[in-house]
């Protein structure tokens, strides 16, 4: 009886295994606008379009999105990709393979922000661009977000490309 309990069990991790991936996939739909829309944008891995738009993004890739319309600052955005809850879903049902598979094909991730919502600053006004949610409310300058994540997204697409120059302090580690 103890061997079969011990099998099932086994057999139960083992087809949990891989949950995030075979649910959510390793890409993500992503969607980016401005305020005002039509601007170009530009992500690290070459995909642009004109927004508002939606493109299809790796989950577990931090990467960086230059934005640009006449008439408005330019303006990049550091997309973080951060660790899901379906990992912890993984372990606790026993799915240490499946937390294995997600993490290393960054299934179990999400990108942050998400969706990309960018209030661009016009030319010479000295206002900041402004990051906005789903409801049209001011989260935080762009500056202010890049700064949070400076650190941690330098370390995979590289510190010239985050302009991180070191003397930030991480926060990640």
């Amino acid at each position: 009886m103890k061997k079969q309990l011990a099998l099932l069990a086994l057999v139960a991790g083992l087809s949990t295994g891989g949950c995030a991936t075979v649910l959510n996939g390793t890409n993500i739909d992503y969607t980016t606008d401005t305020d005002p829309s039509g601007a170009d944008v530009v992500f690290l891995n070459g995909l642009s379009c004109q927004s508002p738009c939606e493109l299809e993004l790796s989950r577990g890739s931090d990467t960086r999105v230059d934005i640009t319309k006449d008439g408005y600052e330019p303006v990049y955005v550091l997309l973080q990709s951060k660790l899901g809850g379906s990992t912890f879903g993984n372990i606790l049902l026993g799915g240490g393979v499946g937390a294995i598979v997600d993490g290393s094909n960054g299934a179990s991730n999400f990108i942050s922000p998400r969706p990309l919502i960018v209030r661009l600053a016009p030319v010479g006004s000295g206002e900041p661009a402004l990051l906005i949610d789903e409801d049209g409310e001011i989260v935080s300058t762009v500056d202010e977000h890049n700064d949070e994540v400076r650190a941690d997204v330098a370390k995979t697409i590289g510190a010239d490309l985050a302009e991180y120059d070191g003397t930030l302090e991480d926060t990640a580690e």
